[in-house]
């Protein structure tokens, strides 16, 4: 089944883990896929799995949170394929750290590759995508930006920032055909190794079996990019400005903040009106998403 047949399409990220999952299985569905990586070797290897499915693909070298490499990204699906009709920011980087440890640079380091990086290639992709007539973003984003995570201040930021991103981007591209949608991913990858490690350490010390990926709410990369192929196809082509949660077995999506507990004066409320009001408000849940029923 062709989902993808005829779409041109850059991965940020995509020469390991679920981003190169994401590329082999899009090739599968159909699309001309843009690799991309840092790592040379690991970008050589991803570029034969995509060949492998019967896929076509270029692979570009080289880091997001360079400017630059963000245009070439684009400039070359345009040339290699035609156009671009969907673009992936999925790459990124993990710095973990307290807030009392984390020092400028790993702060920086993650901003840049998530945040800016994701800024720099959705701004050349939607010149080209306005010129074409139209096109799709998808922004790779986390629970950590969207109900924190612990040692994740660098992380969490640059993911709360993706979703601001999406938000405006629905304002500012609908009208030219421009959707935006958001992708979080529950991947069993290198990134989130360390999950499994403090899960098994906690089994240990209770004399107990670690739990599986499965028991811990995760799927493998190629069953979490099933999902990220249906957002990318037109079977998804109503949505815009969603965010799709994935792990392979569970899906759902995030609401958009919204206000509650709205109450207007005629004129300004005072201290102690204030101190009324909330007198019998409960202050809202902080959620903490469950991955498994």
């Amino acid at each position: 089944m062709s989902l993808l047949a005829g779409q041109r399409v850059v991965i940020t990220g995509s020469s390991r883990g679920l981003g190169r999952a994401c590329a082999v299985e899009m090739a599968r569905h159909g699309a001309a896929v843009v690799l991309n990586g840092t790592n040379a070797a690991a970008l050589a290897e991803a570029e034969q799995a995509v060949q492998a499915v019967g896929g076509r693909c270029v692979a570009v070298a080289g880091s997001v949170a360079e400017s630059a490499l963000c245009e070439r990204l684009v400039q070359t699906c345009v040339e290699a394929f035609g156009g671009i009709d969907l673009l992936v920011n999925n790459a990124g980087v993990v710095r973990d750290r307290t807030l009392f440890k984390m020092s400028d640079a790993e702060f920086d380091e993650v901003i840049a590759v998530h945040l800016r990086g994701t800024w720099a290639a959705s701004k050349y992709a939607a010149l080209a995508m306005r010129e074409q007539g139209g096109g799709h973003i998808i922004n790779v984003v986390s629970n950590s930006g969207l109900s924190g995570g612990f040692g994740q201040s660098n992380y969490a930021a640059a993911k709360a920032g993706m979703m601001g991103l999406l938000r405006t981007w629905v304002l500012e591209l609908a009208r030219y055909g421009i959707r935006c949608n958001a992708f979080w991913p529950i991947a069993e990858t290198a990134m989130t190794e360390v999950v499994f490690a403090n899960a098994a350490r906690a089994a240990e010390a209770e004399n107990r079996a670690a739990p599986s990926a499965v028991e811990l709410g995760f799927g493998t990369a190629t069953e979490v990019a099933q999902g990220l192929v249906w957002l990318a196809s037109e079977a998804a082509a109503r949505f815009n400005g969603q965010c799709l949660t994935f792990n392979g077995r569970k899906t759902a999506l995030w609401t958009h903040p919204r206000e509650v507990h709205e109450t207007f004066h005629e004129r300004p409320f005072t201290i102690e009106e204030l101190t009324a009001h909330y007198a019998g408000i409960e202050p809202e849940p902080i959620v903490q998403p469950r991955f498994v029923p």
